[in-house]
């Protein structure tokens, strides 16, 4: 059977102007900002009305731990979108914007799938609106003042070996990892070790993610903490008087970007941390300012429960004081019976067994949503070669773990492949079951935080760390940081920090290999495992089949 690849599908798209788009929700075309005819930045004056208006209800999608056959996380949130409007909801999806190294590394696109897309999709997964150029300007600005700072003197008296704020690019690009700086003489400043990290784990991106206005933006840059110095004092991004520049190459990327669904539908696509190294979540000031022109918002948190949503609840929602109403977990058939054994190769195979198998990991995910307070529904993202009895023994395991299990097929039918999902969340979030609450209190100690994750979340024994890490966790408590919250950084694959272990594992431990402080942002960061903060491509990266055809437009990204 022959399919139409996303990019295919999104090109037919019949798009409506923006403006138009813009009015279904209530926006003025004034207070719209247009990049071209399909997109716009929503103004902050706008968002600065709307702050007496009441929220609607916030709908979280995650998903199991990811596999190889995929999972569509991002495809069921814009389905979900799309099948509340077709109920006749008022509703908005918010998701993150693509980074470009994932799409020209693995991922080769992350705008959704088949008839449940968000476009324009090639503008989307390349430079869309230049938020993530400006981040990263910005960013290296700071680094650029720094060095600059210690080449004309070090008023600061900034130890040359305690910088630790380094460089990022939206780019996979393994090489930079761990570089030399300010080599070629005295000319070039002192000669230090650093390296540079994807920008979606720069602490900016974090921040522009958790502000809510301008005000707030650059208060948290220049809360940032670049150096000590040699008594281990904290040196701040305002000492280097680096966070007014960095406001201003900001404050267009501060606003959310409005673009449109398949079927015309508003979807808010605004930041983008990944949820294996960052906090995984689009922008604060986007989900709230849905929040207070619809009735309901879907937003999407990044690869499995256990770190995006787990991220969505511990540190977006409790910033920002939000309280979702309920949350839909993403499963595929083929992904239990990856779980369960099968290699990718088979799983067009029935296989029964295999699916039992693997749900348990499903079963750890649907456990570990509802110790949030939030009603759960799972969506059985439907593929072709799903037979009724694969799809009937997963139905079954998850009545089993006191949920629903409902079959969707947005991807083939969009927004009437979707509505008794759609019906199955207005009815969970209108019942109140919602009580939502964080895993853990801010006066914990940041070491117990961390544990309680481990244990709670990923079912580990206990977390390894060595002693030099937990005295910097008791240093940072010390130093009036112990309130933060913890942003683990590990493997997406698994619920261990060990990639190829699926399923739901117990009896492991959660080793801990450096924790770096994110004042501005707000959050601990603690990497864990073999997890790297400036990802490599793999062995045959999407760049090499993504081209310009020979009627100009751009094959490949998918």
């Amino acid at each position: 059977m022959a399919f139409k690849t996303d990019i295919e599908i999104a090109r037919e798209a019949k798009k409506k102007p923006i403006m138009e788009i813009g009015a279904k929700l209530g926006i003025p075309s004034e207070h719209l900002l247009p990049y071209g005819h399909d997109k716009a930045k929503v103004s902050q004056e706008f968002i600065k009305s709307l702050a007496g208006k009441p929220d609607g209800k916030l709908i979280l999608v995650t998903a199991i731990n990811p596999t190889p056959a995929g999972e569509g996380k991002t495809t069921t949130t814009v389905g979900l979108g799309d099948g509340l409007n077709r109920i006749g909801k008022k509703a908005v999806v918010c998701i993150r914007e693509a980074s470009l190294g994932p799409n020209f590394g693995m991922k080769g696109g992350a705008a959704g799938g088949g008839m449940a897309q968000v476009v324009p999709m090639e503008e989307m997964n390349l430079h869309f609106t230049g938020d993530f150029h400006a981040i990263t300007s910005a960013h290296n600005l700071l680094s650029a003042m720094i060095d600059n700072h210690i080449y004309w003197g070090n008023e600061l008296q900034i130890d040359e070996r305690r910088i630790v704020w380094r460089r990022v690019m939206d780019m996979n690009d393994r090489a930079l990892r761990d570089i030399v700086v300010n080599l070629g003489g005295v000319a070039n400043g002192f000669p230090r070790q650093t390296g540079f990290d994807i920008t979606v784990a720069s602490e900016v991106m974090a921040i522009l993610c958790l502000s809510n206005d301008l005000d707030d933006l650059q208060k948290r840059l220049g809360d940032i903490v670049v150096a000590y110095t040699r008594e281990k004092k904290a040196i701040y991004a305002r000492d280097i008087k680096a966070d007014g520049a960095m406001t201003v190459l900001l404050k267009d990327a501060m606003q959310p970007n409005i673009v449109q669904t398949l079927e015309n539908n508003p979807a808010f696509v605004h930041g983008g941390p990944f949820a294996n190294i960052a906090h995984g979540c689009n922008s604060v000031i986007a989900t709230k300012t849905a929040l207070k022109l619809g009735e309901y918002v879907v937003t999407e948190a990044g690869f499995g429960a256990d770190l995006g949503a787990e991220k969505f609840f511990d540190i977006k929602c409790r910033k920002a004081g939000l309280k979702p109403s309920a949350a839909v977990i993403v499963a595929t058939v083929r992904a239990m019976k990856m779980n369960g054994g099968v290699a990718k190769a088979d799983l067009g195979t029935e296989n029964v067994e295999a699916v039992q198998k693997g749900c348990p990991n499903l079963g750890r995910h649907i456990a570990n949503v509802k110790s949030f307070g939030v009603p759960v529904v799972v969506a059985i993202n439907h593929f072709y070669s799903d037979t009724d009895a694969e799809v009937a023994a997963v139905k079954a395991y998850v009545a089993e773990q006191g949920a629903e299990a409902i079959l969707c097929k947005h991807w083939a039918n969009g927004s009437a492949g979707i509505e008794e999902l759609a019906n199955k969340v207005v009815s969970l979030a209108e019942s109140g079951a919602a009580n939502f609450a964080p895993l853990y209190p801010d006066e914990m100690p940041l070491f117990q935080k961390l544990q309680t994750i481990a244990k709670r979340i990923y079912h580990a024994d206990d977390v390894i760390a060595d002693k030099s890490i937990r005295d910097q966790l008791k240093t940072w408590e010390a130093a009036g940081y112990g309130h933060l919250p913890i942003c683990v950084a590990k493997t997406q694959y698994s619920f261990t920090t060990d990639p190829t272990v699926r399923g739901a594992p117990t009896g492991h431990t959660v080793p801990v290999r450096e924790v770096r402080l994110s004042a501005g942002a707000g959050f601990i960061v603690a990497i864990c495992g073999e997890i790297m903060t400036m990802p490599g491509l793999p062995k045959v990266p999407s760049a090499e089949v993504i081209r310009l055809n020979d009627q100009g437009n751009v094959e490949g990204l998918f």
